[in-house]
């Protein structure tokens, strides 16, 4: 895919997050690799409903260098490492949906209740990253850690990561994610 179009898929998805209720405001955010060190993400403290494809970065997630007018996210060590890490993964989202981020402030492991929901999110348990700032190199190894054997991972009080083959992927995953928090919620299990 060409930077253009990246730049296109990435500014829609960031819409797409907050008309889905995944994001509120400027948190969160969304990124595809285009390459085999490149990706395109969303900028940092950006309205999405303001967005255009300009504003979307360019960047080389080993260097983290980036081109452009705006900063990235400042979850861009995250979508890095992600990058780095699994090379068959060319989405990643970060958001703070209502039901995981509750299981997240929780700092608890999700057991997945649902079969359906477990074959999306990749695992029975999807683990939780301990409490680090944001964009620190702790919260980055944690949850990177968290996510290597599923498809999402929950942060503690700073929300999820869930990732995918595809942009269409991670948005499923997302969307399943929390529907198996609300379901974990609901149950009354105290523990993962």
């Amino acid at each position: 895919m060409s930077i253009e179009e990246a730049k296109i898929i990435v500014c829609a998805a960031g819409k797409k997050l907050l008309k889905e209720g995944l994001a509120a405001r400027t948190w969160g955010n969304v990124s595809v690799r285009i390459s085999d060190r490149e990706m395109v993400i969303t900028p940092s403290g950006r309205k999405y409903d303001e967005l255009t494809p300009a504003d979307m970065v360019l960047v080389d997630f080993y260097t983290l260098k980036f081109e452009g007018h705006l900063k990235p996210s400042s979850e861009l060590k995250l979508h890095a490492r992600v990058y780095k890490t699994r090379s068959h993964i060319n989405a990643v989202i970060h958001t703070h949906q209502m039901n995981a981020s509750i299981v997240a402030a929780a700092q608890k492991n999700l057991v997945v209740l649902d079969a359906g929901h477990e074959r999306i999110l990749g695992g029975k348990i999807i683990k939780t990253a301990p409490y680090a700032l944001p964009n620190s190199k702790k919260i980055t190894v944690e949850t990177e850690k968290c996510i290597e054997a599923s498809n999402a991972a929950l942060m503690a009080n700073h929300g999820v990561v869930c990732i995918g083959k595809k942009l269409d992927d991670a948005f499923d995953v997302a969307h399943t994610l929390e529907k198996a928090c609300e379901l974990f919620v609901n149950s009354g299990k105290q523990t993962a």
